[in-house]
Order: structure tokens, then sequence, then C-alpha cells
């Protein structure tokens, strides 16, 4: 930016800031972040005037107070140096430095028991499964790069977070403005990357209709609330996956889920130690080997994802639900609390449990995906990768208590 361009941009802010207007904050911090103000030209008093103004339009709020105090001491150490220069103005600039210090003091020390460490050890959630090296550390690099992808923010809507203004007007295509983001929600991100994703390294379609499905194997389901049955498509009928017996059903039958799997989207998926055809290729193999451990409960289709995890059950319980972004695919997903297992399982899967060290005090239980279409959808396709189910641990009933806080004595 040359001087005569900084001039004009500093004439632009100030005409902005005159004006009131909701955009003055955010250009006029990205101008002051952007550029060192000595060496573009500006006088020494409209820098001053710069970074009071800017100073005061930011947000009221504790966590903007860093960027107005750089701005007021940066303001304090250029008056000096101004043609109206004024001790007791410096006195004001001063008294409001050390205000917004002692207001950050008190906004940090509510925050201290957030940040202090706890004096208990942290809860082991241990999981087994035939898939380890995916589940554990590629698949949680996979989300964390969707949602990054997804939801960063842009330089301007990180700026234009730090103001507010008590004069709004309807501006929605003025980039300057734009902070109302998903991205900008901390709960909303917290929830995507603070958690712990289930997801699979192939195509995933859920459908009613039985066209074009994907490549690698079929599956299809009567399924309603109540009861759900296996079927098998054979001389152009549906028939019963057990026995053959030809079924009167059309393929129309509301009821009726077409779920297919696609090939692997990428084959270095470390070590894999579950069972798999051997009459097709490694990577038509494990999709398929995924949709024969396919199940139904009712109207949601129940993906065996052979995770096991192992946890304190009378302190921490594991919350476990579709992933938030999953109704953009079409879906929703089940949500479940798993606290202990639920004696369901064949006896095989309890002999042995808890015969090793690590497992003493340790409840077991399943992490499985349900999903079921939305109302009103008929086909829903999950790319690769894509977080599908998420773990959340969360403290267990009788470790917490609710209490109405006009009960507590002062």
């Amino acid at each position: 930016m040359t001087r005569d361009e900084a001039r004009a941009h500093y004439n632009f802010l100030l005409t902005l800031c005159i004006r009131k207007a909701e955009t003055f904050g955010p250009l006029a911090f990205a101008f002051i972040k952007d550029h060192n103000l000595n060496t573009l030209g500006l006088l020494p008093e409209e820098q001053f005037n710069l970074l009071v103004a800017t100073a005061e339009v930011f947000a009221d709020e504790p966590k903007r107070y860093t960027h107005k105090l750089d701005c007021l001491q940066k303001a304090l150490d250029i008056l000096p140096g101004t043609s109206f220069f004024d001790p007791a103005l410096a006195r004001q600039l001063q008294q409001d430095i050390q205000r917004l210090k002692a207001e950050l003091d008190v906004y940090s020390a509510a925050m201290k028991p957030e940040r202090q460490a706890s004096g208990s050890p942290p809860q082991r959630i241990v999981v087994e499964t035939d898939m380890p090296d995916y589940y554990l550390s590629i698949a949680q690099q996979r989300a964390s790069a969707y949602f990054q992808e997804k939801y960063r923010l842009s330089k301007e809507s990180k700026i234009a977070q730090h103001f507010t203004s008590a004069a709004r007007k309807f501006e929605p295509e003025t980039t300057a403005v734009q902070k109302e983001f998903p991205g900008a929600c901390a709960p909303f991100v917290a929830a995507r990357t603070g958690a712990w994703h289930v997801m699979l390294p192939f195509d995933l379609k859920i459908s009613r209709s039985p066209e074009d499905p994907l490549d690698a194997a079929l599956r299809i389901w009567y399924a309603k609330i109540g009861y759900s049955f296996p079927l098998r498509y054979d001389m152009g009928r549906l028939c019963s996956y057990y026995d053959d017996q030809v079924l009167d059903l059309d393929m129309n039958d509301p009821h009726l889920l077409f779920v297919s799997v696609g090939p692997l989207r990428e084959t270095n998926l470390g070590k894999v130690d579950r069972p798999m055809p051997d009459d097709v290729p490694y990577e038509i193999g494990l999709p398929r080997a995924f949709l024969d451990g396919t199940n139904s409960l009712g109207p949601y289709v129940q993906i065996g994802c052979n995770i096991k995890v192992w946890f304190d059950a009378n302190a921490v319980s594991l919350l476990v639900q579709g992933a938030p972004d999953l109704h953009e695919y079409g879906l929703e997903g089940g949500a479940g609390l798993l606290t202990r297992t639920y004696a369901s399982e064949k006896t095989a899967a309890y002999a042995g449990a808890g015969s090793q060290p690590w497992q003493d005090g340790l409840s077991f239980n399943y992490v499985n995906m349900h999903l079921q279409l939305l109302p009103n959808v008929t086909t829903a396709v999950v790319p690769a990768h894509t977080p599908i189910f998420s773990l959340y641990p969360v403290t267990a009933r009788g470790q917490f208590q609710l209490t109405d806080a006009r009960a507590i004595g002062s």
C-alpha cells in the first residue's frame, strides 16, 4: 500500500467512524494489524485517532480486551508525539488501561476452576477393535481435517468477532461484518473437534429404492417400527434371506430398505483382523464384511463396527450418537448411553472378560452405528471418511447431583 493509498483508506475509515457504520471496527482493526502505521506516512495525531476510535468499538467482552488493551497502549505511547498532548488525557488512557486489566483479572479468576488440573487421575477408556490403526488414528485425523476444512473461519470473519454495533443496518453482502458462522460458536465446534469419531473407509448408501446401488455389495431389509427382516433378491422376486421363501412384496413397498457399500477409498488402513470373503479382492471384501455384519433395529440400520470399549462404569458413561453433521447427508443417528454391558450378548462375549490385569474394575460395551433416513428422504449417501458417529465421555449418573443454587447457603 502506497502512502497515497494509505491516506485515502484512512480518510475512508474516519468517514465510517463518523457515520457509526458497523463496518468501521473490522476494517480499521484489519488495517492496523496488517500495516505498520509509521511507514505509511500517517501523522502521530492520525494514528492516535484511529487507535482510540478502534478501541472504543470493540465488543464489551473480556475475551476482546487483549486487542482493546493493545490499541489503547499504542495510543498512549504515541500521545507524547502529538500536537495535542495533555497530561490529563494521558492519565485518562492509563486509567482505562488499568480498568481493563482489572476486569480481565476478574474474568481470569472466574475461569480458574476450568484451568486447574484435577487432583484425580483421568478416566481411562480402552478400545479393542479389529481395525485399531484406522479407528484410533487414521479416522481421527480424517475427522479433524474434515471439520477444520468445513468450519475454518476466514481472516475477515475472525476480525468481525471482536466488534458489535448499537446501530446496525441490513448489509448481508458486506463481508466485513459477517461473523455468524457455525465455526464461530465454540460449543458447536467443540462437539466436533473434541469427540471421538467413528467412520467408514468406503461409501455407504441407504435408500428406499433399489436403483443405482453402490458397487461392492447390497443388502435388503423389510424394516418398520417393531419389526424388521432381512431379504434377498432372486429371479425378479424378493425372498426371505434365511430360507428363500418367495414373498409377496412390491419393490416400491415403503418399508423396504436397500443398503449398499462401495469399494475401499483407501487401502492403507493398518492392521485389519476382520474375517473377509476370499472370492473377491480386498477392496471389495472389507466393505462386504462390514455389510455382512449389518443388522436392523426396526427402521434403523445397525452397522457393527467391532469396537469394544472398556471403562469404569461407576465414574463415567459413554454417549454415542450420530455425528453432528450427519443430517446433511439425509440421515439421523440413534443416540445411546453406554453404561455397562446389558447381558444381551452371547456367552462367548463374556467368557474371559476381566481376566487381564488392565481390565480390573472396568466394564465393557460395544460401539455400533444406528442409522435411519430422515423423514421425507428416500436416499442418503455418506462418502468414505465422513464422521458418522461420535462418542463423548460423560459423568455417570451417580457421580453428580443437580442442585438448585437457591438451596446453597452463602
